[in-house]
């Protein structure tokens, strides 16, 4: 597994990130917490090290489970968590830090995030609490996620931000625009969530037939809608080719996709299924020409034109 620069903030994170969203239960379907930290360990195993949750996943479930999975190996990782937007003034943030830490079983974490903006508190005020955990070492670094390119730029001007994590995939390139060329000047990193479109991009609704249970989240998210569904065939059948004739599937194509994007440095990929996780691996080592890059950035404009991001 390869690893990048991470911004600046002085380590490396590989190029797949674990997520570790569906671990805590929550609006996915859920398997078990005993096969979920032997997943993490799985994902290590593979060679991933970077893992990424918020106490918002499962009211802090996921972060037990990753806390429990890692003890261990903890140096050897790196952990990313992430504030609730319900949590963002300063008290709250150090507060959410600590209860935090004590569910990841460390005494640091990696890359604090901002979930999502606030709407009434101001980002300085948030923003001078984490330059403080900081400036502790309980937290290694910041990040922001779900911030639009003016909420970015405001962030840098009160602390040092070395990522962004944003929803990016061949079905949501909406951060090509303004938010990649802006972390490109200001060496921001970019961890995307999404990675696969919460299933879509598997093929699972395209080509094998699969439909959501009622009362699956998925079924009011606008890339599951009938008639985006219907606009996204397109896309799917040339995926499905492409894959065909490197003797692969759909999945590690809209992965390798990712992972061929200059600009991001990792893509978050989670699951609770261990073939799920090794076949979405293979896709680091999958390698796409300039040519097959090109077709899937047309056909995926084409789609996007319809759907909209």
């Amino acid at each position: 597994m390869k690893t990048k620069k991470l911004g600046n903030a002085g380590f490396d994170i590989t190029t797949m990130t674990f997520g570790c969203w569906e671990l805590g239960g929550g609006p996915w379907e859920f398997t078990n917490d005993q096969n979920n930290i032997e997943l993490i360990r799985k994902a290590f195993e593979l060679g991933i090290t970077t893992f990424d949750t918020a106490e918002g996943y499962g009211n802090g479930h996921s972060e037990e489970i990753v806390g429990a999975a890692l003890a261990d190996i903890r140096k050897q990782c790196i952990i990313t968590t992430k504030v609730s937007r319900s949590n963002l003034s300063p008290q709250d943030v150090r507060r959410s830090a600590e209860n935090s830490l004590k569910r990841l079983n460390t005494d640091y974490i990696d890359i604090y995030y901002i979930h999502w903006p606030s709407f009434e508190i101001p980002v300085q005020e948030t923003l001078s609490e984490f330059v403080k955990l900081k400036e502790e070492g309980l937290i290694r670094s910041i990040g922001v996620s779900n911030f639009s390119l003016e909420q970015l730029k405001e962030a840098v001007s009160y602390a040092q931000i070395d990522v962004i994590q944003p929803e990016y995939s061949l079905l949501h390139r909406a951060i090509e625009q303004e938010i990649v060329p802006f972390c490109r000047e200001n060496s921001i990193g970019i961890m995307s969530y999404s990675s696969i479109a919460k299933g879509i991009l598997t093929g699972a609704f395209h080509l094998h037939g699969r439909t959501l249970k009622d009362g699956d989240f998925r079924k009011e998210r606008r890339l599951f809608l009938p008639e985006h569904l219907e606009a996204e065939k397109e896309l799917l059948a040339v995926m499905k080719e492409m894959a065909d004739a490197k003797e692969t599937n759909v999945t590690q194509i809209a992965i390798a996709w990712l992972l061929h994007q200059e600009a991001l440095t990792s893509a978050i990929i989670g699951t609770q299924d261990v073939h799920h996780l090794e076949n979405n691996i293979q896709a680091a080592s999958l390698s796409l020409s300039s040519s097959e890059l090109e077709t899937l950035n047309t056909v995926s404009d084409q789609v996007l034109s319809v759907i909209g991001y």
